[in-house]
């Protein structure tokens, strides 16, 4: 194959990930959402009601004790690959990760989803053995299907995302 001139890309210096849980930004949500490989998109009352009408589960809204257990997930399996963990910060209907990692940022994402879901589905039996007088659902779903990744490619733009998921989720926009 010709060599076309092209400069490689250099690594990213980190991922800044993103993405809901199951239920929390629908198709056709009155905020807008995105549809994978086509972006943004308008409201759409009509297709926001025929996906409600085929979740398989209730729309998952994290306690603080389910928070708790994914950020210290995060942590656990950022160290346990070595992997550098910048930033985490789990809300009740979505998560935000700024990571640094030699893998693909969608191979980051499904194990960070696969382990948090785990160890959600472990606290979950533990609370029922417990005779937790709360009634708890087996949720067979904690996550939407895909979620947002970005590249952050210089050290301004890594602490502005780091700033972003630490500090200004409570705030208005």
């Amino acid at each position: 194959m010709a060599d076309c001139g092209a400069i490689p890309l250099p690594e990213p210096l980190a991922y800044f990930l993103t993405w809901p849980t199951y239920g929390a930004w629908l198709p056709g949500d009155e905020r807008g959402w995105v549809q994978y490989r086509r972006g943004y998109q308008l409201p759409d009352s009509v297709k926001k009601l025929e996906v409600t009408a085929r979740m398989a589960d209730d729309a998952c809204r994290l306690n603080d004790q389910e928070r708790r257990v994914v950020e210290a997930t995060i942590a656990s399996h950022c160290r346990i690959r070595n992997w550098t963990l910048h930033a985490v910060n789990c809300r009740s209907n979505h998560l935000h990760i700024v990571v640094t990692a030699s893998e693909h940022p969608d191979a980051l994402r499904d194990q960070f989803k696969a382990w948090c879901t785990r160890r959600l589905k472990e606290l979950q039996q533990r609370r029922k053995a417990s005779g937790s007088r709360q009634s708890v659902p087996v949720r067979k779903r904690w996550w939407a299907e895909r979620g947002s990744k970005r590249y952050i490619n210089d050290a301004d733009s890594l602490e502005a995302a780091i700033l972003y998921v630490l500090e200004a989720q409570d705030k208005p926009r």
